[in-house]
């Protein structure tokens, strides 16, 4: 046979499998049976035959037409191909879809992503408190750190808030960060923007009773916004 047409049949008939198949199949769930029946499922899409039978399926594959079909049945059950009615010229027909296999897909990428971006940004938190401490978490502060993540849910950017917060009442030290969260959730605060907020309220709160304790004294002094104690009580 004629080495260039094996060579034009090899790169013309090729079907492009999706990368993310390939490498997280089995992360989804799958087994090698099952992807490559998906694999065949789609290249009969691919080349339109959209529904091809359990005996089309069963003469590519190391199964016979039960089993096919047993086991396509089980990929709709669990989500992951669907079959679709189409109309063509008022007659019905059915087809198989792979959007669903190619959504959970999708999204495991993104969760993949999302948990990526999750531990960088953990790893950058770690690395700024060990900067303003100046000096290496124990191993009790490193359980502290991951417990207001993991366990109090709160978010990266406020536990950095806090920390700035530590720094700027002059009092860095994990305790005091604790108790900042613990306020912030007790009132509802998710946003860098509401613990801004919620900081400059109760700081204009206690400058207030200061000024009312100073009042009726005829020294003058220089209105100064106080650094609130986040440690007292009320």
């Amino acid at each position: 046979m004629d080495k260039k047409f094996m060579l034009n049949l090899l790169i013309n008939g090729s079907v492009n499998v999706p990368s993310l198949l390939v490498e997280h199949y089995h992360d989804i769930g799958l087994n090698e049976q099952e992807c490559m029946m998906l694999i065949q499922v789609h290249s009969f899409i691919i080349k339109g035959d959209s529904f091809p039978t359990f005996d089309d399926l069963a003469a590519r594959m190391t199964l016979d037409e039960t089993e096919c079909a047993d086991m396509l049945r089980r990929f709709v059950q669990h989500g992951l191909l669907s079959i679709v009615q189409k109309q063509d010229n008022q007659i019905y027909s059915e087809s198989y879809s792979l959007e669903p296999l190619w959504d959970r897909l999708l999204n495991f990428a993104y969760g993949q992503a999302a948990e990526h971006e999750k531990k960088d940004s953990e790893k950058s938190l770690y690395t700024l408190f060990e900067n303003e401490f100046g000096r290496p978490l124990s191993p009790i502060e490193c359980e502290s750190l991951a417990m207001w993540l993991d366990e109090d849910h709160h978010s990266p950017q406020l536990v950095k808030a806090a920390l700035r917060e530590a720094v700027i009442s002059g009092k860095l030290n994990f305790r005091y960060i604790d108790r900042i969260l613990f306020d912030w959730k007790r009132n509802g605060i998710k946003t860098i923007a509401q613990a801004k907020a919620h900081g400059d309220h109760v700081r204009g709160r206690q400058q207030s009773r200061r000024q009312g304790r100073d009042h009726g004294t005829n020294e003058k002094k220089v209105p100064k916004m106080p650094a609130y104690d986040w440690l007292e009580k009320g």
